[in-house]
């Protein structure tokens, strides 16, 4: 099994900066992807960024060029910088784990709000 624990989340004011930290345990594959997603309530869970383990990303949209995921492999840890921050940025941040080979497994977290004041 695969635990994950998110650190790192609170009250911004908007144009701000918070870090995310995600740390992994339990059994790990070398070959795995991490990454954010994000949930406002009432609404779907949706990506936010992820990062594989050959440290390719992805980011949504609303998210290029504020946000970047970063990852310790040996350390099992990934990072969300998230700067520049905005209003509706603020929603429950859930790290996620898939890993080979059963790639349609999803972990998560416990999720941490990040809330951010205009």
């Amino acid at each position: 099994q695969v635990q994950l624990v998110e650190s790192g989340g609170g009250l911004v004011q908007a144009g701000g900066s918070l870090r995310l930290s995600c740390s992994a345990s339990g059994s790990i594959a070398r070959l795995n992807t991490r990454g954010w997603y994000r949930q406002i309530l009432g609404k779907q869970r949706e990506l936010v960024a992820t990062i594989t383990s050959g440290g390719v990303t992805n980011y949504s949209d609303s998210v290029k060029g504020r946000f970047t995921i970063s990852r310790d492999s040996a350390k099992n840890t990934v990072d969300l910088q998230m700067n520049n921050l905005k209003p509706e940025d603020t929603a429950v941040y859930y790290c996620n784990l898939r890993q080979a080979p059963a790639w349609s497994k999803d972990y998560w977290g416990q999720g941490t709000q990040v809330t951010v004041s205009s």
